[in-house]
């Protein structure tokens, strides 16, 4: 399990200023009693997906540390927009948002988004990360992040990259990647992951990434080559591929996180008590074990280290979005 948090703890200073965030322990004293009703985790993405194994993993666990029913709701669309939008208009704190970096990236990427992602929702606390991994399939003959940066200068678009769609973290790493290095590859975006893998496996793309646990066995299997992860450190899964930074590639810092989120009108009592109980819930040695079968790496944090990342990361994925002029609508 990583705390990537305390790498970033620096950032907890930015989490200060920004007024959504921060719920101070003593709050919850002076809390209203809470919970009154049945508890709603907002999931905006369908069944299945990481946010929904987090949510599902917590909802008993917090159920019965609440003493009241936890209910999970998938409220898919927009790229996750239309169930945060749900959760940002809501007001009592009985509805929570399990959210993730995409919404800052998705909240920038359609028109007339109706909510702020960093005004109008207070941060509770972290739920796991993903990372990612650049590969190449070994038909393209790239072996390392030399290789790949030498060939993409050498012939702009003549490499191209997959994802699973327009706007997905595996596009937007790659798009952040392609800014940082001054490259151009072209993208072919996908329906989804399955597709999308079935092509990098078989050459019909030349590179892109895929989250750690899945690329670390095809690497081993010696069906594509590892080139870079993308977190701040390696990653005990695949302990021998270096990082970006590692590699002399700054500011590539592409890991996807998870988070819970209150409404910003919610009460602050609320938001201490909800975090003193995930925290505890997301320590538990067989959540970390489920969150980790789903290619999860389980972590907990105050609501103003959130805060804080959210604040880095929000203007960071819009520049990108703005000079690649990428929308989804």
């Amino acid at each position: 399990m990583r705390h990537h948090f305390t790498r970033r703890a620096s950032l907890a200073a930015i989490g200060s200023a920004i007024g959504t965030v921060i719920a101070a322990p003593s709050a919850w004293s002076q809390a209203p009693a809470w919970p009154t009703q049945p508890v709603r985790i907002i999931v905006p993405f369908t069944p299945g997906t990481g946010m929904d194994t987090i949510a599902r993993t917590v909802q008993p666990r917090l159920s019965q540390a609440l003493g009241q029913p936890v209910v999970v709701v998938n409220q898919p669309g927009a790229s996750g927009n239309i169930g945060a939008d749900a959760v940002a208009k809501s007001t009592d704190g009985h509805t929570i948002l399990m959210g993730a970096n995409t919404m800052l990236m998705a909240s920038q990427m359609y028109k007339n988004v109706p909510f702020d992602p960093l005004k109008d929702f207070q941060p509770v606390s972290m739920a796991a990360w993903g990372t990612l991994m650049l590969v190449a399939n070994p038909k393209t003959g790239l072996k390392s992040m030399d290789n790949l940066i030498k060939a993409v200068t050498a012939k702009p678009g003549g490499i191209s990259f997959g994802s699973p769609g327009v706007g997905t973290p595996h596009h937007m790493a790659m798009e952040l990647f392609k800014a940082r290095t001054g490259t151009f590859m072209l993208h072919v975006p996908y329906r989804g992951t399955a597709g999308y893998q079935q092509d990098l496996l078989s050459g019909e793309v030349n590179v892109g990434f895929l989250p750690v646990h899945i690329a670390a066995g095809l690497v081993k299997a010696g069906r594509l080559n590892a080139l870079a992860v993308g977190s701040p450190k390696r990653h005990p899964v695949a302990p021998d591929v270096a990082t970006f930074e590692e590699l002399g590639v700054k500011g590539v810092e592409v890991d996807l996180w998870y988070a819970f989120f209150l409404p910003a009108k919610a009460p602050q009592g609320v938001t201490a008590r909800l975090n003193s109980e995930l925290v505890a819930i997301l320590k538990q040695p067989e959540v970390n074990e489920v969150l980790g079968k789903g290619g999860m790496d389980a972590a907990s944090s105050t609501p103003s280290e959130l805060g804080a990342i959210a604040a880095r990361d929000y203007p960071r994925w819009g520049d990108v979005i703005r000079r690649n002029n990428i929308t989804a609508d």
